[in-house]
């Protein structure tokens, strides 16, 4: 599964337990009429494609969900679902700041006559039947 967004955040690595478990969060911001604030787990070896990003570019992030069970004290289970993963592609190239102002858009259309007013510059009788 793929998404698409902006990155808001992109976390530090954390390492837990005695055999070095890496692992390394990074939030999207989908871009849609109601946009959504998605975490994303990187761990082990893909902590490492964070490292070339930054926050505010756009970037398509595939990602495999994963599901898991947790049994509290109590006996009560509970499950949680998480988005880790795997690839990113940057969706724009980054380009360095030269501080030129874009070029100025251009019209690339004719002025055409009104073919109701047949050269005359006054205002067309309308001729529609209501």
């Amino acid at each position: 599964m793929d998404l698409i967004g902006k990155i808001k955040k992109i976390g530090e690595t954390k390492e837990f337990g005695a055999n070095g478990f890496r692992k390394r969060e990074l939030v999207i911001t989908t871009q849609e009429q109601y946009p959504q604030f998605v975490p994303i787990e990187f761990v082990q070896d893909k902590v490492s494609l964070l490292d070339v990003l930054q926050v505010g570019q756009e970037v398509k992030v595939s990602v495999n969900i994963r599901g898991r069970e947790w049994i509290s004290p109590e006996g009560e289970a509970r499950y949680f679902v998480s988005l880790q993963g795997w690839k990113i592609e940057l969706m724009q190239p980054v380009v360095a700041n030269t501080n030129t102002p874009p070029p100025a858009p251009q019209d690339n259309f004719e002025t055409m006559p009104d073919n109701n007013t047949n050269g005359n510059t006054e205002e067309a009788e309308d001729d529609l039947p209501f």
